[in-house]
């Protein structure tokens, strides 16, 4: 199950360097490191195309489960098994539920603010940068949260160990990449760290993956979120 390009669902490969893409969607040219193994390339606006309806989900949710709204995003047609969207949906996930448990929060700006951030991490980054962007977004919703500027002291501080709590349980499981293992670990990593430094506290019910099948490169037994049977 290495089906992964979105034009014709065969294996991507990542490169070392740089080359000349042109989206096969929009036609767009850049520099990236991915394609699939026949030469197709997606621009990551066109891979994420249809995430904006976060925003209407998000500011009429009432959980405080992060992981329950996370899952509502992952099931939208927007979504795909890998892909920068991540990097956008761990940091609305925390931002939504944060505000439900009493969180003190503008919900509508920092949900912009956060969409505006994600997207700002490529995709690969987790290979390329040594930074998964799941976890770069648990730092971004702290920021947020917080109120965090580079001038800021506690919170800049407090931002920036956040984001290494949620690469630190990443890392600790190795790759290749799972951007719905990596989430789910950046979740937990957030909601125990929210709680003890801004003193609210998110529901959490860790998931049971359901979309192993669809990951050519599953850990299986070694994911904390495998289930057998699937």
């Amino acid at each position: 199950m290495n089906n992964e390009c979105l034009i014709c669902s065969s294996p991507l490969e990542y490169l070392l360097t740089d080359v000349q893409m042109e989206c096969a969607v929009c036609h767009k040219k850049e520099l990236s490191k991915t394609r699939c193994v026949k030469g197709h390339y997606v621009c990551s606006d066109c891979h994420t195309r249809g995430m904006d309806v976060i925003f209407g989900l998000c500011l009429s949710e009432t959980s405080k489960n992060p992981f329950e709204i996370l899952e509502k995003m992952m099931s939208m047609p927007f979504c795909h098994m890998h892909g920068p969207e991540h990097h956008v949906m761990v940091g609305a996930s925390l931002l939504t539920a944060f505000k439900n448990a009493g969180g003190e929060i503008n919900l509508e700006h920092a949900l912009n603010e956060i969409y505006q951030r994600g997207k700002a991490v490529p995709g690969g980054a987790c290979g390329f940068w040594g930074a998964c962007g799941a976890g770069v977004s648990t730092g971004q919703f702290f920021a947020i949260a917080s109120g965090s500027t580079p001038l800021a002291k506690e919170a800049w501080g407090l931002s920036n160990q956040m984001t290494a709590k949620a690469l630190e349980s990443i890392g600790k499981h190795g790759g290749p990449r799972c951007c719905k293992r990596d989430a789910y670990l950046a979740l937990k990593a957030a909601i125990d760290f929210t709680a003890l430094n801004l003193n609210i506290q998110m529901e959490s019910t860790l998931p049971v993956c359901t979309r192993s099948h669809m990951n050519g490169q599953c850990l299986k037994n070694n994911c904390p979120f495998y289930k057998k049977d699937i």
